[in-house]
């Protein structure tokens, strides 16, 4: 998400660190600019004018063009204002997630378009509240309408582990939400999720069908599920579904398949609503809390660490990684190793996901891409070292002409690929030896250069420091 606003900001503000020295011409200029790349990202133009109007009453003054780093500190102005725009504060952290402080069971009501992924929110929802903190959630569907909605959502709980209250015909979704909120209470549910009934486009009888429902739930959360995909329509559908049954909370989905991002910047300012959770794929682990802080970020090419390092520590085995480290740091390093890193890597997610978390990895998106980093390449490597004989993996220096061919064949890829993983971990396996060679006072001396064989450069064609 919002890579186009990242690239066209990106570019500004390196036309401004050139300059050195700011006028405050070099201001309104640069501000025209983020002006037309955030109408460009589908950002409302109400919250435009206002983000700009917002960070040009700041950047103006003398603090930023009598600044020893100017560029910096429009930069950091940008930030605080897309921060705010986002739905943080000053002081703010940015977390978001669900509010439970409530009596058990707590009730949390699922509303939006049908195509939106509400259904499939409600599972991953469950998922995090089971995994995360604990809790006992039951899951009941109150769409009448779609066939087999229902069944959907009994079999996404049955995958997550949870409970779904059982179907019965006929019952309409006042009646489903009744019986589910009693069931809950009986039977000591902590959470109590209700997916509600979509439709293609809003109309009145969905609204007073929801209304209903949550005039007898009272959900502390009022959860809307909307696709980021759909951009301007997305705010539109937010909007409607403030006004008409109120919201405490935005779910945005299918953000990793949108490049522009204006719906997430536009939602705070059109519905007085904070977005609290985004869903990054089709996984049922893919759903993250929601930081103002850290988008911005990640809109300014600053990167997130600090959601990597999370989204490792929760997907990474801790044991399987200190015994990896142990072995790194004797200089031993095998095959099977390799094959255990790209597994460890696979479960957090796409490749171009991850490196978007890292800082300043949006300026060499284009090699990224020319370098084809998808998880079907993790995959095929994966597979060539499955297709290898334990001797194989244990010393790779076997694998011969002969070898070659029959694991591309047992691994359905080509010789050339084989080749491309055996120079991998040729790489990787001299790093590791002159890592055990140099000790850490080395390392800290040397840094990463030190690491790199003579002649190697770094991504985007820097020379090791």
């Amino acid at each position: 998400m919002f890579e186009a606003l990242s690239s066209k900001l990106n570019g500004v503000f390196d036309r401004l660190r050139r300059r050195g020295a700011l006028s405050e011409t070099d201001v309104q200029e640069a501000l025209r600019e983020v002006r037309v790349a955030l109408l460009e990202a589908d950002v409302a133009l109400p919250v435009v004018k206002d983000l700009t109007a917002r960070v040009r009453e700041r950047a103006v003054g003398q603090e930023v063009l009598k600044s020893v780093s100017p560029a910096q500190q429009v930069i950091k102005i940008v930030n605080d204002a897309l921060v705010e725009a986002l739905g943080g504060g000053e002081g703010d952290t940015g977390a978001r997630g669900l509010d439970l402080n409530a009596p058990a069971p707590v009730p949390v009501l699922m509303v939006g378009l049908q195509g939106s992924g509400k259904t499939t929110t409600s599972g991953k929802i469950a998922l995090r509240l089971k995994t995360r903190e604990k809790k006992k959630v039951l899951l009941a569907s109150l769409d009448v309408h779609r066939p087999a909605a229902q069944l959907q959502l009994e079999t996404l709980a049955k995958q997550v582990g949870v409970t779904s209250l059982p179907i019965v015909a006929g019952q309409t979704p006042l009646q489903i939400a009744e019986r589910a909120m009693d069931v809950a209470r009986r039977e000591l549910y902590d959470v109590v999720v209700l997916d509600t009934a979509g439709r293609l486009a809003i109309d009145e009888a969905l609204m007073a069908e929801v209304a209903q429902v949550k005039a007898f739930a009272r959900p502390h959360e009022t959860l809307l599920v909307v696709d980021a995909m759909t951009g301007q329509d997305a705010v539109n559908t937010a909007r409607a579904f403030q006004e008409k049954v109120g919201v405490t909370g935005i779910v945005m989905t299918r953000i990793d398949g949108d490049a522009r991002g204006g719906a997430a910047l536009s939602m705070r300012a059109v519905t007085g609503a904070p977005i609290k959770l985004l869903g990054a794929g089709e996984k049922l682990d893919a759903l993250e809390d929601f930081h103002p802080d850290r988008i911005a970020g990640r809109i300014l090419g600053m990167g997130d660490i600090v959601s990597l390092v999370e989204r490792a520590a929760e997907t990474i085995d801790k044991d399987e990684a200190e015994k990896l480290a142990a072995r790194m740091q004797k200089g031993q390093f095998s095959l099977e190793d390799y094959a255990s890193q790209l597994k460890q890597i696979g479960k957090m997610g796409s490749l171009s996901g991850i490196l978007g978390m890292l800082p300043g990895v949006g300026k060499m998106k284009q090699q990224i891409e020319d370098a084809n980093l998808d998880n079907s390449m993790l995959k095929r490597q994966a597979a060539i070292i499955g297709s290898m004989t334990p001797k194989e993996r244990r010393t790779p220096d076997i694998i011969k002409a002969s070898r070659k061919k029959r694991i591309a064949a047992g691994s359905g890829t080509s010789v050339q690929e084989v080749n491309k993983l055996l120079k991998n971990f040729d790489d990787m396996s001299a790093m590791m030896k002159r890592m055990n060679k140099l000790g850490q006072k080395g390392l800290m001396r040397g840094g990463l250069g030190a690491l790199l064989p003579k002649g190697m450069n770094l991504p985007g064609g820097r020379k090791p420091f």
